[in-house]
Formats: C-alpha cells, sequence, structure tokens
C-alpha cells in the first residue's frame, strides 16, 4: 500500500476518513504522512499526524478510546484513505459515537466497550464486575430469567416492557460473552456468514 500512495500529489500529507466497520458510519477524518500510515499498519491502530502539534498521534493515546484497524484501501486516485475500524469508544473529543455527529449515539458496541471497562472494577462497586468475576452459574440464570421475562412480554404484546426486557437480555448475553473471553464483533461474524451462505 505504501508505495502506490501519491505522497506528491498529497504533498506529503493523505487524507484518511475513518468508517465504523460494524455501522459503516464515518467516525472521523485526518491527515497521514508516511511515518504514520506505517505506524498504523504495524501497528493495527489507527495514527494521525497532528499538524498543529506537528507529530504523531495515536487516536485513543490519552483517553482510551482506540480505532483498531481492520482494513484500509485507497481511492482510485491513490490520495486518499478509506480505513475500516473497530472504535473502542467514543471517536470525538465532545463525547459523540462520531465527529459528525449531532447527538451521542449509543450502540451495542458501545455497551460492550462498557461492560469491557467494567469487567476490572471491584465486584463490591459495579455489578457487572459482580457477574463476570462471580460464578458462572448466576449469569446464566440471569439470562434465562430475562429470556422468559422477554417471552412473557411479547405475548402479553406489552411492547414497551418488551424493549426493556429485550434490553436486558442483550446486556446480559454481552456480560456472558465477555465472561467467556467472546465479543460482539464474534457474533457479528457468525451472522456474516449465514448471510453470505444465504445470498450465494
Amino acid at each position: 500500500m505504501l508505495e502506490k500512495v501519491d505522497w506528491k500529489k498529497v504533498n506529503g500529507m493523505l487524507p484518511a476518513i475513518v468508517q465504523d466497520e460494524s455501522t459503516s458510519e464515518v467516525l472521523m477524518m485526518g491527515y497521514m504522512n508516511q511515518e504514520a500510515l506505517e505506524k498504523s499498519l504495524i501497528e493495527k491502530r489507527v495514527t494521525f499526524f497532528s499538524r498543529t502539534k506537528k507529530r504523531l498521534w495515536t487516536k485513543g493515546e490519552t483517553s482510551g478510546n482506540f480505532l483498531n484497524v481492520l482494513s484500509m484501501k485507497l481511492d482510485c486516485d491513490n490520495d486518499t484513505l478509506l480505513i475500516k475500524a473497530q472504535a473502542l469508544g467514543e471517536t470525538c473529543h465532545l463525547g459523540q459515537i462520531s465527529c459528525f455527529s449531532s447527538r451521542e449515539r449509543f450502540s451495542l458496541n458501545s455497551l460492550e466497550n462498557i461492560i469491557i471497562k467494567r469487567a476490572s472494577e471491584s465486584s463490591e462497586s459495579s455489578y457487572t464486575s459482580s457477574l463476570i468475576n462471580g460464578p458462572e452459574n448466576r449469569l446464566i440464570q440471569k439470562i434465562g430469567e430475562e429470556a422468559v421475562e422477554t417471552v412473557i412480554a411479547a405475548k402479553n404484546n406489552d411492547n414497551e416492557e418488551l424493549l426493556n426486557e429485550m434490553a436486558d437480555l442483550m446486556y446480559h448475553g454481552l456480560v456472558l460473552l465477555q465472561k467467556k473471553g467472546l465479543s460482539l464483533s464474534d457474533v457479528e461474524n457468525v451472522l456474516g456468514k449465514r448471510n453470505s451462505s444465504m445470498s450465494s
């Protein structure tokens, strides 16, 4: 990829657009010099060149909200880069998912990132931590209870309760994935394979 970039055309600064892999939402745009691109390719985390600070900066180096690189692709003129990434938290410094958002958007990815952070907290202060670090049977039983309550809400045609119970079920499901060392992206990969087989 490095050898394909037309560095002269972009005056040494390659525009890089970062897109969320799971939602296709544009998260942010920045500039990379050759060193920043090399670092991003090697470390699999988006690194830009700050034109104001005159140095490399890895997105999330202070906040922890890194952008994990999943794929990179140059456009047809080899002068603009599209990065598909996994966002670990909010991308915008204003607390929004995207620098182009007018409001904060909460997603399953956001919830998963919160769960990951809660896992390292004290079990006494965090319900999530107590589930992850506690007995597995307790969490499995909780998921069973939430599943039954979801079914009951659906049978009763109570949409408001259905949404609440489904939210509880999905939360506890993500906690179980974290406890098992799995992730939401693992589930998405399974769904992607199923979709591919059905489309073929």
